[in-house]
């Protein structure tokens, strides 16, 4: 399996926005995707307002790709996060089960 850390940082202002667009639209989507295994949605906390994340657990190399494309290392985003978003960063890992 693949864990995929995907993190945010909002743009100065839209934290409210993007907190909309997190929990209305990412969280659910993310939980219905075809082979993803389990969803782990960070929201901002009063230190750090601007950020939020995403550990999502993929089945395989494979699912993640027929999601993301063959560029997996580079976030997939929805267009209406894009005006909202200051920075991105994605990292893949091996996931370790107990």
């Amino acid at each position: 399996m693949i864990m995929r850390i995907f993190q945010v940082t909002t743009r100065p202002g839209k934290e409210a926005a993007f907190a909309e667009f997190f929990h209305e639209t990412a969280i659910p989507l993310m939980k219905g995707t075809k082979g993803i295994v389990q969803v782990l949605p960070g929201a901002a906390r009063p230190e750090t307002p601007r950020d939020f994340s995403f550990v999502m657990i993929w089945e395989d190399l494979e699912a993640l790709k027929a999601f993301v494309g063959e560029d997996y290392n580079s976030p997939h985003i929805d267009p209406a996060e894009a005006e909202l978003v200051e920075s991105r960063t994605i990292r893949h890992y091996d996931f370790v089960a107990d």
